[in-house]
């Protein structure tokens, strides 16, 4: 049997903002996210349709770098922010670099293969997570 503990406001406080959760900032995290999920996308197509714009290097740069991160920083949960952010990030430019230097040293390097196969590892490491996610709820479920 599970108990539900409620928290009972301070005698003083009038303002429940901080318990419900909800405030002017609370949306912005996700707003966030979905931009840079757009502005990671939009520099993958523009580089994969090679369309001569001065928007697709900064745009495809941001995708190359945020898209292995993302998938690193989800793997990683249980440390602080600020060492989630500083893990994933060097861990993204590792993966660029392996990319990279794999595809030279194979003699097949393009610009839209190299996105390609960042694109591929940061899917794989994103679904690898998401799976060992669902079999520990699978686990702890039949468990109880």
């Amino acid at each position: 049997m599970q108990t539900i503990r409620i928290k009972t406001p301070s005698s003083g406080t009038t303002d429940t903002t901080e318990e419900t959760g909800q405030g002017p900032g609370r949306d912005l995290l996700p707003l966030l996210a979905g931009a840079a999920t757009v502005v990671g996308a939009v520099g993958a197509i523009l580089a994969f349709a090679d369309v001569d714009s001065p928007l697709r290097g900064p745009f495809t740069l941001f995708f190359l770098l945020a898209a292995p991160s993302a998938a690193i920083a989800a793997a990683l949960r249980g440390l602080e922010p600020f060492g989630r952010v500083l893990a994933s990030v060097a861990g993204g430019v590792a993966v660029n670099m392996l990319v990279a230097q794999g595809m030279l040293a194979l003699h097949q390097w393009s610009m839209p293969g190299g996105i390609a196969a960042v694109t591929a590892l940061s899917t794989l490491m994103l679904l690898l997570v998401l799976v060992r996610r669902l079999r520990g709820r699978t686990s702890s479920r039949r468990a109880s």
